[in-house]
C-alpha cells in the first residue's frame, strides 16, 4: 500500500478518534482490517496513532505555542488531527525526513481541509522545525 496511504489512513483514524472518544481499541482494530495493510504499513499506522494518542498534550501545547493565536478548540479537527500526526512523526519518527512530514501535511491539508489549511500547517510545523523540539522539552521554552 505505502507510506502515504498509510499516512493518510492514520490522519483519518486519528480525526475519526477526535469525534468518537469511546472505544478507541475497537474502533482502531475496526479500520485495520477494513484495510489490507501490509505488516510494515500497519505498524507504522499503529506507532503513529498510539504515539498521538500518548503524547497528545504535550504535541497540543507546541500547536498552540506555534499557532499563535489560536487556541486547539478553535482549529478545525482535521487539521488538528494532521498537525499531531505531522508532529509525532517529527518529534519521534528518526525515520522520517522532516520535509516528507510537512509536505505529506501540506498535501492532506489540501485534499481534507479548507483552502488555507495548507498554508496554515506549513506555517506552524515551519516554526517548529526552526526549533526542531521534542513535545515536553522545557529547554526551548
Amino acid at each position: 500500500m505505502g507510506r502515504r496511504a498509510s499516512r493518510e489512513i492514520a490522519m483519518k483514524l486519528l480525526y475519526q478518534l477526535e469525534l468518537q472518544k469511546e472505544d478507541k481499541e475497537e474502533q482502531i482494530n475496526a479500520v485495520l482490517e477494513e484495510h489490507s495493510l501490509a505488516k510494515g504499513d500497519r505498524d507504522y499506522v499503529i506507532d503513529v496513532v498510539d504515539g498521538v494518542l500518548n503524547n497528545v498534550s504535550s504535541i497540543d501545547k507546541m500547536i498552540e505555542k506555534y499557532s499563535k493565536g489560536w487556541k486547539i478548540n478553535r482549529i478545525p479537527k482535521v487539521d488538528l488531527s494532521i498537525l499531531r500526526l505531522s508532529i509525532y512523526e517529527i518529534s519521534f519518527r528518526e525515520d522520517i525526513p522532516f520535509n516528507v512530514s510537512v509536505n505529506e501535511a501540506v498535501e492532506l491539508a489540501k485534499r481534507y481541509s479548507g483552502d488555507d489549511a495548507g498554508a496554515f500547517i506549513n506555517g506552524i510545523l515551519g516554526k517548529i522545525s526552526r526549533v526542531r523540539v521534542s513535545p515536553g522539552d522545557e529547554s526551548a521554552e
